[in-house]
C-alpha cells in the first residue's frame, strides 16, 4: 500500500499550525500519483482527486519549500526509518541493458503496490513513487536526466527529503558480472560506472550502498558502448523476470535489515541460474 506522506518542511511561521502546511499539500500530492505539467497540476491515477491550482500555485509551494529548506526547520519525523531508492539509466532508453535499473525499480514499485503511483516532479527532474515497508518510507526515484548526469536529480532528492549519502541506494548495470549475477555492497568506487561517478559527485560522497545487475561484458572492446545501449536479445529477456523478482527481493530484504538497527558494513551477492 502507498505509504502516508512524508512529514514535510515548513517555516517557523506555520509551527504548531494544525495544517499540513504547503509541503505537506506537495508531499500528498505525490502519494496520490499526481504529474505537475506547466501549466498546473493533473491526476494521472483519475481518482476524481482536485488539482492543487495554477501554475502560480504550484510556484509558490515550491518557493515555500524552498525558504524551509534555507531555514532548515524539519517536522518530526514518525517511528520508522527513510531510505532513497534510486535506478540509473537513461530516460526514453527503457529497454537498454544501460536502464537495467529502470526495470528493477518498475519491479520494486510493482511489489510494493505503487506501480501506479509514479508522479512526475520537475524540481528533481525524475519521476518519484512513495511507499512503505513495514515501519520504513521509502523514496523510488527514476531519473529523467541522461546517465551522466543521474547524480543531479539523486542528490537534489536525497537534499528535499532530508537523506545522507548512506541512506541513498542505486540501482545500476554492472559490466562485469553476467546476466543473472547480483551483487549489493555498500559504498565503493564507481568501477568506470558513469551513472555512479555522477552521484558520487552530485553527493559529495561513495557510501551509498549499490545494487549492481550484471549484464556481460562484449568480448571486444570496441562493442562496449553499443553493448550497454543495446536492447536485451530475446534470450536474455526470458532471463529478466526472475532477475528482476532476485533483485527487489535483495534491496527489501536489505533494506528491512538496516531499518531494525545501525548500518552494517557486508556486501551481499545473488544469483538467478540461467
Amino acid at each position: 500500500a502507498t505509504a502516508p506522506p512524508l512529514p514535510f518542511l515548513r517555516s517557523p511561521a506555520a509551527r504548531g499550525s494544525p495544517g499540513i502546511g504547503r509541503w505537506g499539500q506537495l508531499a500528498t500530492a505525490i502519494g496520490r500519483g499526481l504529474r505537475t505539467s506547466g501549466g498546473g497540476t493533473e491526476d494521472v491515477n483519475k481518482g476524481g482527486v482536485p488539482p492543487l491550482g495554477s501554475l502560480r500555485a504550484t510556484l509558490g509551494l515550491r518557493r515555500a519549500m524552498r525558504r524551509s529548506l534555507s531555514l532548515g526547520v524539519l517536522e518530526p519525523r514518525p517511528p520508522g526509518k527513510r531510505w532513497l531508492v534510486a535506478g540509473l539509466g537513461n530516460p526514453g532508453l527503457p529497454r537498454t541493458r544501460h536502464s537495467v535499473g529502470l526495470a528493477v525499480l518498475g519491479q520494486l514499485a510493482q511489489r510494493l503496490g505503487v506501480a501506479d503511483g509514479w508522479a512526475r516532479d520537475r524540481h528533481c527532474a525524475a519521476d518519484l513513487a512513495l511507499a512503505s515497508l513495514g515501519d520504513a518510507q521509502l523514496v523510488l526515484l527514476r531519473p529523467r536526466r541522461l546517465m551522466n548526469v543521474n547524480g543531479r536529480s539523486v542528490a537534489r532528492a536525497a537534499e528535499l527529503f532530508g537523506l545522507t549519502a548512506e541512506e541513498v541506494y542505486l540501482v545500476h548495470d554492472e559490466l562485469d558480472k553476467p546476466l543473472g549475477k547480483l551483487a549489493l555492497k555498500l559504498g565503493g568506487s564507481s568501477r568506470g560506472h558513469n551513472g555512479v561517478r555522477s552521484c558520487i559527485a552530485c553527493l559529495n560522497s561513495s557510501a551509498m550502498p549499490r545494487l549492481r545487475v550484471g549484464i556481460g561484458r562484449p568480448t571486444h572492446p570496441d562493442m562496449v558502448q553499443a553493448h550497454v545501449l543495446g536492447c536485451f536479445s530475446a534470450a536474455e529477456q526470458e532471463l529478466l523476470p526472475p532477475l528482476l523478482e532476485r533483485a527487489a527481493d535483495l534491496l527489501l530484504d536489505h533494506i528491512r535489515e538496516r531499518s531494525q538497527g545501525p548500518p552494517s558494513g557486508f556486501a551481499i551477492t545473488g544469483h538467478v541460474p540461467a
